[in-house]
Order: C-alpha cells, then structure tokens, then sequence
C-alpha cells in the first residue's frame, strides 16, 4: 500500500519539466497572435499558421502536462487517451452529421 504512491509520484513531471511546457505553449500562442496583428502574411497562410502552431501546441499539452508519451510504461495512458478522443470525434461528427441531415430534409 505504501508503495502505491511513489510509482504515481514517478510519473509526473518535474519543474524544468512544466516550465518547458508553459514556454513552449506560451511561444506557440505569440507567434499566430503576432501574425494576426502585424497583418504580415495573407489570409491562406494565416490560416495554416494558426491550424500547425495549434496541432504543435495540442501536442505539447500532451507531452508535458498530461505526460502522455508512446514509451512502453505509459502504453496503457495514451491508448486510453486516443480510445477517448476517438470517441469524443464520433460522436461529435455524427451529431453534426444527423443535424446536417434533418436540416437537408427539412428544408429540401
């Protein structure tokens, strides 16, 4: 029993550890703010600035504050994490889709 609080205590993170996260994220959320507001770039390329900085962030949050990661030790954290992603995204894009359908059929 004493035992069982030092294997959960090995898996979070240290505080250089948090400290990376936090400047990695707030880094990746100034360089789209900061294209936004200069209006250095066109609307396309904003756009894939925005969609890769927040795909590079989403992963961060992952690593360094939800320490998810692909190593053997914490296989069964991120298939449980993806498992729920998956979930969420179906029933999120089916709704969508089902309301998109009674609208069509509704107003067609």
């Amino acid at each position: 029993m004493s035992d069982s609080g030092t294997e959960m205590a090995a898996s979070h993170g240290s505080v250089s550890g948090y400290l990376m996260g936090f400047v990695l994220a707030v880094v990746l959320t100034v360089i789209p703010f900061a294209a936004v507001m200069s209006h250095a770039l066109s609307k396309g390329s904003l756009v894939v600035l925005i969609v890769s900085t927040a795909v590079v962030q989403v992963l961060v949050h992952l690593k360094y504050f939800l320490h998810l990661d692909f190593s053997y030790s914490s296989r069964e954290n991120t298939f449980t994490f993806l498992f729920t992603a998956l979930v969420i995204l179906l029933v999120v894009g089916l709704s969508v889709w089902i309301i998109y359908s009674a609208n069509h059929m509704m107003m067609g």
